[in-house]
């Protein structure tokens, strides 16, 4: 494995998760109409905002 490619894969994950976290923000948890779906965006808002976290410090360890 080449460790550039390594690194390009853990930044495309780390676009990929903040693109998805954008949408359930200003999209997906709008538009719930139930609670259990209001309930089930907001914690795939906190599990995307955890990725993202965990994703930019294994970047800047490779940097």
């Amino acid at each position: 494995m080449n460790m550039k490619d390594h690194l390009y894969n853990l930044m495309i994950q780390m676009v990929q998760e903040a693109k998805s976290l954008k949408r359930i923000e200003s999209n997906y948890l709008a538009e719930a109409d139930c609670d259990d779906c209001k309930a089930f965006w907001a914690k795939m808002k906190e599990d995307k905002e955890e990725h993202i976290k965990d994703l930019e410090k294994l970047i800047k360890g490779h940097m």
